[in-house]
Formats: structure tokens, C-alpha cells, sequence
């Protein structure tokens, strides 16, 4: 039977290939980039940090009880270290497996949601793994993945719960108590609009049924929630329990709302981040047509799900873009259901950027680009870019012959994340690969010497240079007290001017983050403090 007679198998087939794409994200990441900090490396270390202590309800960074965000993610790392040992390649492949299983999980809602659509569900899970934040963010130590895999998890109980089944509400409380316990209590935001508006995308429904279950299912994620931070909070002591119980609810919420960036920031963003799908002028044309021909169930739910969190996290002004992920599959799944009444198949200005794109590479690596020479480590190679372009050009002429768009603007999106990262990895890397930094301050510490960090130290040194010994964090007058008090330590001080680098006696020296980093003993950097310390 071919994929044609049966879509459920092209379905199957488009989804394989989804996870497939995934996974060459994935090693070509593990390949081309290091740990960056300052996120992903101070997450890996509160995991270390938790790991040496034996203590696996408070995180620490640095010493002290890191509240800024729940274990969750943490644990997933403890559980891949006991089963493998401590090792730098399991955090990163938690995050690519969440995704794995957030393209599984729109697949199958897909199912529900369009049950007499079969195929959707593959196309959805392509047009989400090649969505530019989402492929970028799957393989990265951030929490943002991991939460959209507990969002949609929230979503199939909402569906269950909307279609008469009890158990949507348990799934839907259990989605809401490990939301919480990766990320805190933004998985409301996410989850409870479309619990709201369920009697517009579900008309039928008794409200007075559909609100009380909603109410047990929080009330279950805030006692799932709790199973951790009460003896977390007991544990950490009363600062910790202060921030958890309430630095992480009520404090930030404020925080949020104090409108330091404008609320439209997100929408000259969308482009890019939703590359090349947001820029394809065809979805557009189908989205219209959708509209004309009326909204369906699926079709209002995603629209639930979507637009009344995006307007909320426009109005709270702290935003950042990997903020909007848990987004991104209601867009994928409105993105494949609006393409299955019309899919024009021509690709032109997705292909048209992707070329432009990889002629900058080629420009860059040709020299051409004045601007980039002081803010590279080395020029990339000159094989990503006319590998982009040739691609960007053999997508275009298949959607002139007619290839279907989805499989060619998937295939494209990878591409191109793909292809950038290995051009900015001898571009990049040496300026945020700071494993030899961390090893050399083991060296030292193994030694019996003391180490202190000449600038706020968010931990990035600690787990990869396993570090078990905190790093004393000074500044300016007070650093240079301690290290007159201390002639036998060493100190990391950050340089801004890195001309003359090559004359500082160093244990060891970097760049670092468009600067450079240097270890240096007590008397060289009481030379460096007047001009050179941050």
C-alpha cells in the first residue's frame, strides 16, 4: 500500500523522520558546540553541585542553595550520571530527549485533535523540529523544552477531560505538578487559558463539571509540587524556603511587570525564531483560506492554547525569546492543519534567505565582513555557506516541481541551523569554551591553594572542572584586601582590553565572552587590579 492509500503511515513515516532530524541536531551540536556559558554551565554545576553532596532536594550553586529554579531538569542529569557515571554528554542529551518526546506528543494530538485527518500529525512533528528556537533550544541545557513536553502532556489531558474522561484531569494535574517542579509556576500561564476557554473550542460542556475539575486537577500539581518543596524548604533553610515559597511565585510576578521591555519586543522576533515557517508566504495564503472556510475544533484549540499566552507574556515585560516554546507545537499543529486544505508548493522567499544567508558565510569567511574581525576568534570555513546555498537553491527548484513544502522547508529549517552552528564552531567556540579555564582551577585547588573569582561567579567553572571546592567571589577594593591577606592564591580576572594578553603571567589565559580570562597568582593580579579588573 502506498503512503498515498494510507495516511496514517505517511503520518508514522513523516514522524520517524522528525526524530531523525532531531537527532542529527543533536550530534552536530555535541560536535560543534561546548557547554556555554553562562546558563548551561551554571545549570550542569547546581547538578554537580547536589551530586557531590548527596543532597538531591536543594540545589546548590557555588556553595550556597541556588532557589532560582526547581530540580527537575537536575535530577533527569543525577539519574543519567548513577546509570552512566559523571560524565559531560548525558545533560546534553536530556533536553534532545524531552524534544524527541514533545514531537511524539504533538503527533498524537494531532490524532486527537483531527482524528479523520491521519497525516497531520507527521507533518506537525516536522514543521515543530525544524522551527528555528525549537531546533536551537532541543539541544541546549536550558528548561524551556522541558517544559513544553509538560505543557502538551497538560494539553492530551484537557482533550481527555473535554471528551468525558476523568483521567484528563489527573493527566492534567500531573502535567501541572512537574511543570511546576522543572520551571515553577509558569506552567499555569501555559496550561490554564485553554482550560478557560474550553467552552469556545469545546462548546457543550457543564461548566460547572469542567471548573471543579480543573480546580482538583491544580490543587493535585500543587501537591505534587509540594511533595518536594515542603522538605526541600525544610532542608534548605529559611532564606532558601523564603525564595522558593515566594521569590519564585509572588516576587517575580511583580518583577515581570515592571515593563522594562515594550510589549510588541516578541513580534519583530517571530521570523526568526519560527524560521523559515513564519516567513513562507504560502502558510499565510493557507491561514486565510482556512479562515474563510470556517475554524475547527482543532483548529480553535490551538488558537486557545496560543494567542492568549502570547499576549500575556507580551504584557510581562520580562521576556526572553526561548520563553515562548511551549508555544511552538500549537503552532506546528495549526501550521500542518491549515496546509491540508491548501499547500501551495513553492518556497521562494525561505529559499531566497537561506541563500542570502549563506553568502554572508561565505563573505565571512572570505574576510569581507570588516565588522566581524574583532568579534571572532578565527574566520569560519567556507564550505557551510556554498553547502547552504546549494541547498536553499535545490529547495527552491523542488517546490517549483512540486515537492511537498512541509518535507522541503523541514529539511531547509535543519539545514540551516545546522550548517551556521558548524560554521561558527572555530568562530565561537574558543570564546565560551572554558573547560581548560575550569581544569586549570582544579590544578590550583588540588594544590591547597585558594581561588577567587574577580567578577559575580555564576559557578560555570565548577562542574567542568569538577570542582569540589567553592570559588570565593570579590570585587574591586575587597578583592585586593584578600589576596594582600592571601599571597599564595590565585584569582580569575576578566580583561576587557586583550592587547596585551601575551605579556601577563598567567597559569592559564583565554578569551572569554569578547574578552579574555586569565589565572592568575596573588601578585599578578594585584598588578591587573587598577585598570584591568571588571
Amino acid at each position: 500500500m502506498s503512503l498515498q492509500q494510507n495516511p496514517d503511515s505517511s503520518g508514522r513515516g513523516l514522524l520517524l523522520l522528525s526524530l531523525l532530524l532531531l537527532a542529527a541536531l543533536t550530534a552536530v551540536a555535541l560536535l560543534a558546540r561546548p557547554l556555554i556559558p553562562i546558563d548551561e554551565t551554571r545549570y550542569v554545576s547546581a547538578a554537580w553541585e547536589m551530586w557531590l553532596r548527596g543532597d538531591f532536594l536543594v540545589p546548590f550553586k557555588n556553595g550556597e542553595p541556588y532557589s532560582h529554579k526547581p530540580p527537575f531538569m537536575f535530577w533527569m542529569f543525577h539519574a543519567g550520571w548513577a546509570l552512566f557515571g559523571v560524565n559531560d554528554w548525558w545533560p546534553r542529551l536530556v533536553l534532545p530527549l524531552f524534544s524527541a518526546g514533545a514531537l511524539v506528543l504533538t503527533y498524537s494530538l494531532a490524532r486527537r485533535l483531527w482524528p479523520q485527518r491521519a497525516g497531520l500529525g507527521g507533518q506537525a512533528a516536522l514543521v515543530l523540529v525544524s522551527a528555528l528556537l525549537w531546533a536551537l533550544f532541543s539541544t541546549s541545557v536550558m528548561f524551556d523544552v522541558m517544559l513544553a513536553f509538560w505543557v502538551l502532556l497538560g494539553m492530551h489531558g484537557v482533550l481527555a477531560a473535554a471528551e468525558g474522561k476523568r483521567r484528563g484531569f489527573v493527566l492534567l494535574g500531573i502535567a501541572i505538578g512537574m511543570g511546576v517542579l522543572t520551571k515553577g509556576p509558569v506552567i499555569l500561564l501555559n496550561l490554564l487559558p485553554i482550560a478557560v476557554l474550553a467552552p469556545w473550542w469545546n462548546p457543550g460542556l457543564r461548566w460547572g463539571r469542567w471548573f471543579g475539575g480543573v480546580l482538583l486537577a491544580v490543587l493535585l500539581g500543587a501537591a505534587i509540587a509540594l511533595a518536594w518543596a515542603i522538605p526541600a524548604g525544610t532542608a534548605g533553610g529559611e532564606a532558601y524556603r523564603n525564595a522558593i515559597f515566594w521569590g519564585q511565585t509572588a516576587d517575580r510576578m511583580v518583577e515581570s511587570f515592571a515593563h522594562r521591555r515594550p510589549f510588541w519586543w516578541y513580534l519583530p522576533l517571530l521570523p526568526l525564531l519560527l524560521f523559515p515557517w513564519f516567513v513562507w508566504p504560502g502558510l499565510w495564503k493557507a491561514l486565510a483560506h482556512h479562515r474563510r472556510t470556517g475554524l475547527d475544533r482543532g483548529t480553535r484549540f490551538c488558537l486557545a492554547w496560543m494567542l492568549p499566552v502570547f499576549v500575556a507574556f507580551s504584557f510581562i515585560s520580562g521576556k526572553q525569546p526561548h520563553y515562548l516554546l511551549p508555544l511552538f507545537p500549537a503552532f506546528a499543529l495549526l501550521t500542518a492543519r491549515v496546509l491540508a486544505d491548501r499547500s501551495p508548493s513553492r518556497v521562494g522567499l525561505p529559499a531566497l534567505l537561506a541563500v542570502g544567508l549563506g553568502v554572508a558565510l561565505v563573505l565571512a569567511a572570505s574576510g569581507q565582513i570588516a565588522a566581524l574581525h574583532d568579534q571572532v576568534a578565527a574566520l569560519p570555513p567556507v564550505w557551510p555557506g556554498a553547502l547552504l546555498v546549494l541547498l536553499a537553491l535545490a529547495a527552491w527548484a523542488a517546490g517549483r516541481r512540486g515537492v511537498s513544502p512541509v518535507l522541503n522547508l523541514a529539511l531547509l529549517g535543519a539545514a540551516t541551523l545546522a550548517l551556521v552552528q558548524l560554521a561558527a564552531t572555530r568562530s565561537i567556540d574558543p570564546l565560551y569554551d572554558i573547560k581548560l579555564m575550569a581544569q586549570a582551577i582544579k590544578q590550583v585547588q588540588d594544590e591547597g591553594r585558594p581561588v577567587a573569582n574577580a567578577a559575580r561567579y555564576h559557578a560555570q567553572y565548577q562542574f567542568l572542572g569538577r570542582l569540589k571546592v567553592p570559588l570565593i567571589e570579590l570585587q574591586g577594593a575587597e578583592l585586593a584586601r584578600w589576596l594582600a591577606a592571601h599571597p599564595e592564591a590565585y584569582v580569575v580576572i576578566y580583561l576587557k582590553d586583550t592587547q596585551n594578553l601575551d605579556t601577563i603571567p598567567a597559569r592559564h589565559k583565554q578569551a572569554y565572552r569578547g574578552g579574555a580570562a586569565v589565572l592568575v597568582n596573588a601578585q599578578a593580579a594585584l598588578r591587573l587590579l587598577p585598570v584591568h579588573v571588571e
